[in-house]
């Protein structure tokens, strides 16, 4: 009668697998607070070396009130231009869609003059111009929606910088805190720091460079499509090819096929400079990460937390897969997640430290 019923295999996964439904269930329900706080985590990361470097010239209040202070600026400039760029873009969603009936109805007169089959020239038709303007206006009220936001982001981008120097001692100090757990977390903070770093530089560049080629063609709302293609540019493989498509649209509802097609070459020639040359040689040649689970972390979170959740899906898995190694139970989960590279399990490398040290270094 005494006797204890220990669980199984199969019953600890099912335990598993039940609280990690539950887990990201809640997390789906709760996005609309969560998703603010990953914003503002990962922006303070980005800031923090800053803010610690100013506090090395200046007394603590003081480099806070500076990062304060232009963070706020920063922060008003941005929403103010931005904001108007959207609210002009929204209003004129049904003149583009007039034009581009219009240049659809053209495109079908000239196919069907040619007394090409109907199955040949009624393609023109199945573009649904509703249907486009339609996940445009759906698109500005996302990024409205995330703007609208912007002060309780910067609350708490103010508020983690405050409390960034006792931090680590405090965190240090917690009952069972381990040097090598400490370890972990701080190669965790690291690696993302210098990949959002990195990241943001390259999409900065990414958004300056669509400027100035929209100015060039004289497409509207140059600096909206800038700053979606600066934003889109975090979704790895995907998400530089999104960015083209209002672009494009755009051109064509303003001057026609032709100018749209060199709008899609000079995004194509921006991409694949950036993407594929630049990038590799800045960030180095991988992130440690499967491509097959960069793809699927892309589909999760942007599942889970909608299109931010894509937009950090990277840094996001970054901190699954780092954490995953720091224990010996899960560490066969994070060499499954990693790339071709990152293959050998550290037991069997020959010398795991030498190889983050150089990893860092890059």
């Amino acid at each position: 009668m005494n006797a204890k019923i220990y669980p199984g295999a199969a019953s600890r996964f099912l335990l598993t697998a039940a609280a990690f439904v539950i887990v990201v269930a809640g997390m789906s329900a709760a996005s609309t607070i969560i998703v603010p706080f990953l914003l503002a985590v990962f922006i303070a990361i980005i800031v923090a070396p800053v803010f610690h470097g100013l506090r090395l010239w200046m007394r603590s209040w003081l480099a806070l009130l500076v990062m304060i202070v232009a963070l706020v600026l920063i922060s008003v400039v941005f929403v103010n231009i931005v904001g108007r760029s959207l609210n002009n873009f929204r209003t004129n969603l049904p003149k583009y869609q007039l034009d581009l009936d219009k240049h659809k109805d053209g495109l079908n007169a000239w196919l069907e003059s040619k007394k090409l089959p109907k199955p040949t020239w009624a393609v023109g038709e199945l573009f649904d111009t509703g249907a486009v303007i339609g996940y445009l206006r759906t698109a500005a009220g996302t990024l409205s929606g995330l703007l609208s936001k912007t002060f309780l982001i910067l609350l708490v981008v103010i508020f983690i910088l405050a409390e960034s120097a006792a931090l680590p001692a405090r965190a240090r100090a917690m009952p069972g805190m381990t040097e090598e757990a400490w370890e972990s977390i701080e190669l965790v903070v690291g690696d993302v720091r210098r990949y959002m770093a990195m990241k943001s530089l390259i999409s900065l560049l990414t958004g300056a460079l669509v400027f100035v080629w929209l100015l060039v063609l004289r497409v509207d709302f140059p600096v909206l499509l800038a700053v979606t293609a600066f934003g889109l540019n975090f979704i790895p493989n995907i998400g530089s090819f999104i960015a083209a498509i209002p672009a494009v649209l755009l051109a064509l509802a303003q001057f026609g096929v032709m100018r749209a097609g060199v709008c899609a070459v000079g995004y194509v020639a921006i991409n694949i400079g950036i993407g594929n040359i630049l990038e590799p040689r800045v960030m180095g040649s991988g992130l440690g990460i499967s491509p097959l689970v960069v793809l699927v972390s892309l589909i999760f979170w942007g599942w889970v937390l909608g299109p931010v959740g894509m937009l950090l899906s990277v840094p996001l898995t970054m901190i699954v897969k780092i954490a995953l190694e720091a224990t010996d139970s899960t560490r066969g989960i994070a060499v499954l997640m990693g790339s071709a590279r990152s293959a050998l399990i550290p037991e069997e490398a020959p010398d795991t430290s030498g190889d983050r040290d150089e990893a860092h270094g890059r």
